[in-house]
């Protein structure tokens, strides 16, 4: 894979050796899968190699229909992968696992639970204490900005306060890994710029591996370490960014030169790589 060229500013995430990032983050190796359809094999993703190292946040960027969600179904343990190996934290992800975390496009709230009980929902699909767990779902909710809805029902918040309730259920049961897919994609464009430094905020607060699917370049530079491109079907990765931007990113930093000389990057790459 080709990489732009940029200055080390993350040496403690990216000086992090395979070995080590086998052992403690996310590793891929080579993973394929084809679905059975009335049509014949389909073959969705095709030999996808990659890594999330600890506390790393990492990018996915790709078109409609090219095996993203695909790919966070496979990490979370909900699909198996036709060929290769998936391992987090060293151990083979087989079956759904309680050190992942997802958050999906939708926040998919139970409308008849509280907030705070939405936010404690997979203690109780653990079967785990859940008076052991309702002062750090306090503390999630303070986190996010809203500890003055705990008692709240879904339908009384924004489309943007329900994703975050969606962050906090995702970080309860403290994940190794917490898998975004789109989380912000049905938002207005300003709520969706003001979750993206929401979830910076949270995530340097959380220190937590993130693997954040998207099809939105800016995001994916705003946000990321690293911005992993996938090609057209079957997905695979073809092109690889690491993010030199300084931390914490503002809306100033979207006004910058570098930053969007990045964007420009990302384009030109996706446009030539990644058609479905």
């Amino acid at each position: 894979m080709n990489r732009m060229a940029q200055p080390n500013l993350w040496p403690v995430l990216h000086t992090v050796d395979t070995a080590s990032a086998y052992k403690a983050g996310l590793s891929i190796r080579d993973v394929s899968l084809t679905y059975g359809t009335s049509r014949g094999p389909l073959r969705a993703l095709d030999n996808l190699s990659l890594d999330v190292k600890p506390g790393e946040f990492v990018a996915v960027l790709g078109p409609s229909g090219c095996g993203k969600s695909t790919l966070l179904k496979l990490v979370s343990g909900l699909l198996s992968a036709t060929e290769g190996e998936i391992h987090l934290k060293g151990r083979p992800v087989k079956s759904p696992r309680s050190d992942v975390g997802i958050v999906f496009q939708q926040a998919t709230l139970l409308p008849w639970k509280t907030v705070l009980n939405n936010v404690l929902v997979p203690v109780r699909a653990m079967g785990l204490p859940v008076k052991n767990y309702r002062d750090k779902a306090l503390d999630l909710l303070k986190l996010v900005g809203l500890e003055a809805f705990a008692n709240h029902y879904p339908s009384e918040l924004s489309g943007g306060m329900q994703q975050r309730v969606a962050v906090a259920r995702g970080l309860i049961h403290d994940p190794a890994l917490l898998l975004m897919d789109e989380p912000f994609a049905a938002l207005d464009a300003m709520t969706r710029e003001h979750m993206m430094i929401e979830l910076q905020r949270i995530w340097a607060s959380t220190h937590k591996s993130v693997l954040f699917i998207t099809h939105s370049i800016q995001e994916a530079v705003f946000l990321a370490d690293r911005v992993l491109i996938m090609g057209g079907r079957p997905g695979r990765v073809v092109d690889e960014l690491v993010v030199p931007l300084e931390r914490p990113r503002t809306v100033e930093t979207m006004a910058r030169k570098d930053f969007n000389d990045l964007l420009g990057h990302l384009r030109h790459v996706f446009g030539e790589k990644s058609t479905c």
